[in-house]
């Protein structure tokens, strides 16, 4: 395994375990803030805002809102691609893909104790992340989704495993999993599931984040 050249000391693994990703569209006439609370009620451990055709005062507005549910939980708030709207909510952590800032000037403009998540999608991407300050990689997608559609192939189980003989760094899967295959992504190597529209979109977002929580915990 390649050592990453930043530790994860401001992010502890089990942060990672339920990661939730927002997505408006999926939560149908419910707000995104009744979703998020309920998922958080049953088990969500990480939120990820991700509402790319919001303009910015109000992917702010968002953010401080969801910044002040999640605070007394101590779930970490990130924020996709905005390091503007990551400074001025003052996010925990942000998570960038390959076409956003480069992680480098990320790292210079967040404070030090904000994590960096990283979307991997290919082996190549993986190997650079060995000289990245990246806290952990989102490998993308594992499965196709509609929700992930600006990425690579999918990696499948069998690129997850690749992926987790690679690096040390903490695995987050994301896309298509759901409660039917979470169980095989945790074993293919994942430390954390993160999920769209099986919460955003489930009848009871309570429900569907306990299932999966009871699933990850058994691993």
């Amino acid at each position: 395994m390649v050592n990453a050249i930043r530790s994860t000391q401001g992010l502890p693994r089990q942060a990672l375990r339920l990661y939730l990703v927002t997505d408006q569209s999926s939560a149908g006439e419910r707000t995104l803030m009744d979703v998020v609370a309920a998922a958080v009620q049953g088990g969500v451990t990480c939120v990820q805002l991700r509402e790319k055709q919001l303009n910015t005062r109000d992917f702010l507005a968002q953010a401080m809102m969801l910044k002040a549910l999640l605070a007394p939980h101590d779930i970490p708030l990130v924020i996709n691609d905005r390091i503007d709207v990551a400074l001025a909510c003052g996010a925990q952590g942000v998570h960038l893909g390959q076409s956003d800032m480069h992680v480098l000037q990320a790292r210079q403009l967040l404070p030090p104790e904000v994590f960096i998540g990283w979307s991997v999608e290919t082996m190549e991407d993986v190997a650079r992340s060995a000289s990245l300050p990246v806290d952990y990689l989102g490998v993308s997608p594992i499965h196709a989704t509609p929700t992930k559609i600006d990425t690579q192939k999918p990696w499948g189980l069998e690129g997850l495993r690749q992926v987790r003989s690679a690096t040390a760094l903490p695995l987050v899967a994301i896309g298509g999993i759901h409660a039917a295959n979470a169980r095989a992504v945790l074993l293919a190597g994942a430390d954390g599931l993160a999920v769209v529209s099986a919460l955003c979109a489930a009848q009871d977002p309570c429900a569907a984040a306990a299932a999966l929580r009871k699933l990850i915990d058994a691993q």
